[in-house]
């Protein structure tokens, strides 16, 4: 079944926006397969602990009949099997109505606890035991009989009440996207959404160009705005418009609207001739850059950040690198979803050992970067059951269309990764931890986070499984100034696109004790979003209100309109 809202298979898709996604582009960069083999080879080792599963097995099938009748008569029995009630896939009230559909739904069950019982049997190593799990995860995913016409009752009822057209629009999704879409279903209608219209519509002019980056200028819509400009930096592994989504879902226009002087750094999609491009280079030619334009252009000698995801990990390199050089010219920094201690980094921390690190740069070596269409697809495998399989149902079973939904709109709009700077950010963040032990060293410097002094404004995500939202607290540790940390409802992306309403709900702690469990207790919950309590902090810590600043300078005018170019390349 589709998920309640397009927010939560957005939270899903979009979470791509990671960088370290590109290892399970390709199932055999990571070795799915592999570890699938040894898992089985292991619980054949086994043979106790094997057959032990197997008869659990046997059980839980031979128990499902009686009940199943017994259900049908209207009796309360213990289920042999306990499903979970909260799989939108068996919504349909068949699946717990007809007793066929019912043991099949608990056969399946059965099945799916096999798997993950075999795998322990195996007994193997923490990281392959991982990527074993992942692997029958897929394949029990995979068998769901939700995703077979004949076994799913919520399809052919639609194509009894449609007359059958239900299936030929099916037929026709299927036929197009092996076609066109490398034989996957498509997550999203793109043909609404027109860059520059109604996506990264916020009126601004590009104010400065490298090889690297456009950066942005927006136009005031206040009659004063704080003296601190606040610049936006955002990952490269998407484009900077998920900070500029659409009108009333853009943080940016928030910003703005709240008396901020806004400017944003708009990546270039790298090809083959950027291949030698490093993290170095990101922020040099980056934030570094964008500060002495900002500075120009303003006249401003403090300069607030705020940073997302990778861009939110460069937003403290930069703090702690221009600190170790003498600037002062970074003010408060925002964070949003933000990892800068790698211990904890969540499933995808299993897919960044050593071996893979390896078996991945051989595979960019080839072209001297990931290519945005595999990126794109990357996250499909964690998230089979939402990003795969939700759609073989919709829109080859049901013949839906995928819905026209902005934040799958840009999550579509995937750019590549140079070769150089991400073999780098695997190796010294995800495998070596660099950073938070303060080793990392970066355009002639040694980064220590501790350096950083100023406020800043911490957001984490409960669905998080990018950054897990406890790994986002993690760095209250490492910075040592006045630290805001909150918990947003949502998940990596749906956390941050998360303008007020009254679905949204955020935590806020005054104290900071030394877990994020511990915080997590003392937390006072707040209905709205995040965003009226980063606006209010924002005014505190941003300096008084002065009249907004001219757009370009002589020394770097007015471009052209943004968005930019960048943004189409």
């Amino acid at each position: 079944m589709p998920p309640e809202t397009p927010w939560d298979v957005a939270d899903q898709a979009a979470a791509v926006l990671a960088p370290e996604s590109d290892l399970l582009s390709d199932p055999d960069v990571a070795e799915l397969g592999r570890a699938l083999a040894i898992a089985f080879r292991g619980a054949a080792a086994n043979p106790a602990a094997a057959a032990s599963a197997f008869v659990r097995f046997a059980t839980d099938l031979a128990g499902i009949p009686p009940v199943a009748v017994a259900r049908w008569f209207g009796s309360q029995v213990t289920p042999a099997v306990q499903l979970d009630p909260k799989d939108r896939r068996f919504a349909d009230p068949a699946w717990s109505n007809n007793p066929a559909l019912y043991s099949l739904r608990a056969a399946y069950a059965a099945m799916g606890r096999l798997s993950g019982q075999l795998v322990t049997a195996a007994e193997l190593d923490p990281g392959m035991d991982a990527k074993a799990r992942l692997a029958t995860g897929l394949v029990v995913d995979a068998l769901a009989p939700t995703n077979f016409l004949a076994s799913n009752p919520a399809a052919l009822k639609h194509a009894f009440d449609t007359g059958g057209l239900s299936l030929l629009k099916g037929a026709r999704n299927f036929l197009d996207d092996v076609r066109n879409n490398n034989g996957r279903p498509r997550q999203v209608d793109t043909k609404p959404f027109r860059i520059g219209e109604n996506l990264a519509a916020t009126p601004c002019k590009v104010v400065y160009r490298n090889e690297l980056m456009e950066l942005l200028q927006y136009e005031p819509q206040t009659p004063t705005v704080h003296a601190a400009p606040l610049l936006c930096s955002p990952p490269w592994i998407n484009k900077y418009y998920v900070m500029d989504l659409s009108p009333g879902r853009s943080y940016i226009e928030w910003a703005i609207k709240h008396n901020r002087t806004v400017f944003a750094i708009s990546y270039r999609n790298p090809g083959a001739e950027m291949s030698n491009v490093k993290m170095d280079d990101y922020l040099i030619h980056g934030p570094h850059q964008a500060l002495d334009v900002i500075e120009d252009i303003t006249g401003a000698d403090s300069i607030d950040i705020v940073g997302l995801c990778l861009g939110g990990t460069l937003t403290a390199i930069t703090a702690a690198y221009l600190t170790a050089t003498g600037d002062t010219r970074v003010g408060n920094l925002t964070l949003l979803n933000t990892l800068l201690d790698y211990s904890e980094p969540g499933p995808l921390g299993v897919f960044t050992d050593e071996a893979t690190v390896e078996r991945l740069e051989k595979k960019m070596a080839k072209k001297g970067h990931l290519e945005g269409a595999s990126m794109a697809g990357t996250f499909d495998i964690l998230r089979a059951n939402d990003l795969i399989f939700n759609y073989v149902v919709s829109n080859w079973l049901m013949g839906q269309d995928p819905p026209a939904f902005d934040i799958l709109a840009w999550n579509s709009d995937s750019t590549r990764m140079p070769a150089a700077m991400h073999s780098f950010y695997l190796r010294n963040f995800y495998v070596q931890n660099r950073l938070a032990k303060g080793e990392l060293e970066i355009a002639g410097e040694t980064i220590r986070l501790g350096d950083i002094k100023q406020h800043a404004y911490i957001v984490g995500a409960e669905n998080d499984h990018i950054v897990l939202w406890k790994s986002a607290y993690a760095a209250i540790r490492l910075l040592s100034g006045p630290v805001r940390f909150v918990l947003s409802s949502g998940g990596h992306i749906a956390g941050i696109v998360n303008p007020p309403g009254p679905k949204g709900w955020h935590l806020v702690g005054d104290s900071l004790p030394p877990t994020a469990s511990e915080w997590r207790e003392n937390a006072v919950k707040h209905t709205g979003s995040w965003w009226n309590d980063w606006a209010t902090w924002s005014a505190e810590h941003s300096g008084e209100l002065v009249d907004p600043p001219q757009t370009g300078s002589k020394t770097f005018p007015v471009l052209y309109s943004g968005p930019g170019e960048y943004i189409n390349t």
